[in-house]
């Protein structure tokens, strides 16, 4: 690989950055120039859901190509209503409405910016371990410490603790507990001034800053806090959507809906740069005579929207959430034994193919990461967390496998 790197590398200084140099991918597996070969079990960056260079989502894009490979913002290609229709039909009623971005960072930003314009409200509530991308007015929204060096942040944004049920901020247990973490965001909007706040963004099941899966009441305590007040909820599933936690998004199992949706990495499995947002068709309404004050040169990029159809029949022609089912059983068990046997290994939790070791305050993840891909095993973490999130399309033996030589590298 070249060594003068004039295209800079993220989130790492560059004299530091050891990239891999991948060659080509099939499935959960992709390889490097010198052909090493290496079990992919974070989904690139929790983006490949249905797999690297999945044949329907490739197919896509070539038909794509030959038919139309750009558009302007102010233009309609057949492409753009076909790609929303499709959107439309894995989404719960009602959320029929689309601005297509071109990732998961900006969609968070035009979630925020659309509740603003609808509402005519200036402030947004989130919670302390958020993570809503890299962007400036992203990362304002976020809780995550990598964003210190660019303070200050954009004003008006009200934080909560989080619903992090092993680590409790209010000192309770789920079992006894009232509920502390959903009336903190009441608290929050009241004292922003209710008729000030715009929106409630939160990342429906957290991801590096977290993993943990909030209680099954909170969502819908939430849902009627919000209602209450007149404020947006929007949910992030930028992470978990398109089947990451078991079903098509987190918040179905919460039994709730939101007034809008936020999606990237996975809406095309990874196959091309999109972003939705996704908003409850009354809401999108008050754009029928008032300007959409927002735009994007790149929006509803023909070939975006290609990756984003391939990938929805991907999912449907592999059956993905059933199919992954299995593989999400044997993540799970092997979890729960990891748990048992590793006493550095403080908690396990998982749902659908999303799973997380949460080690003792203090240990460096990061160590980890570097023993397994030396060992040809590609894993997320993120300070004392290693997440376990392998493409949908994953074998059920194969990943054991993966995981049996994943556990000889835990402490």
């Amino acid at each position: 690989m070249t060594t003068d790197r004039r295209a800079l590398f993220t989130w790492v200084a560059q004299r530091t950055a050891a990239p891999i140099a991948v060659a080509g991918g099939e499935g959960a597996w992709f390889w490097d120039v010198e052909g090493r070969r290496y079990f992919d079990l974070a989904s690139i960056v929790f983006s490949a859901n249905a797999g690297w260079q999945h044949p329907t989502i490739l197919a896509a894009l070539g038909e794509q190509l030959d038919e139309l490979a750009l558009a302007g913002p102010g233009m309609a290609p057949a492409i753009r209503e076909r790609a929303a229709a499709a959107l439309a039909r894995v989404l719960p009623e009602g959320l029929d409405r689309f601005l297509f971005t071109l990732g998961g960072a900006d969609a968070n930003e035009h979630a925020v910016k659309i509740a603003m314009l609808a509402t005519g409200r200036s402030q947004v509530v989130v919670r302390d371990r958020s993570y809503h991308g890299a962007t400036f007015g992203a990362l304002s929204f976020s809780g995550d410490p990598r964003a210190l060096a660019l303070f200050p942040k954009l004003p008006g944004v009200g934080r909560v603790r989080d619903p992090y049920c092993f680590r409790c901020p209010w000192g309770t247990t789920p079992e006894v507990c009232d509920r502390p973490c959903a009336a903190a965001v009441e608290e929050a909007i009241v004292a922003a001034g209710a008729d000030r706040v715009a929106a409630v963004l939160l990342e429906t099941v957290p991801g590096t800053r977290g993993g943990y899966f909030p209680p099954a009441d909170y969502y819908a305590r939430v849902r009627e806090i919000c209602d209450r007040h007149g404020v947006l909820l929007i949910l992030d599933e930028v992470l978990t959507g398109f089947g990451r936690a078991g079903t098509m998004f987190a918040f179905e199992a919460y039994g709730v809906v939101p007034d809008l949706v936020t999606m990237g990495k996975a809406i095309t499995s990874g196959h091309a740069p999109l972003g939705a947002v996704a908003m409850r068709r009354e809401l999108a309404a008050r754009f029928d005579d008032a300007p959409l004050a927002t735009g994007l040169t790149h929006t509803a990029h023909p070939l975006g929207l290609a990756a984003l159809l391939g990938n929805l029949r991907a999912f449907e022609e592999g059956d993905l959430l059933v199919r992954s089912r299995p593989a999400a059983e044997r993540l799970a068990g092997w979890l729960a034994g990891v748990r048992e046997r590793h006493p550095a290994v403080v908690d396990a939790r998982s749902r659908g193919l999303y799973g997380c070791l949460e080690f003792e305050l203090g240990f460096d993840a990061g160590a980890v990461k570097k023993r397994a891909l030396a060992a040809g095993l590609h894993v997320a973490t993120s300070e004392n967390r290693l997440f376990l999130a392998p493409p949908l399309v994953v074998d059920r033996d194969e990943l054991a496998a993966g995981l049996a030589r994943l556990a000889t590298l835990l402490p």
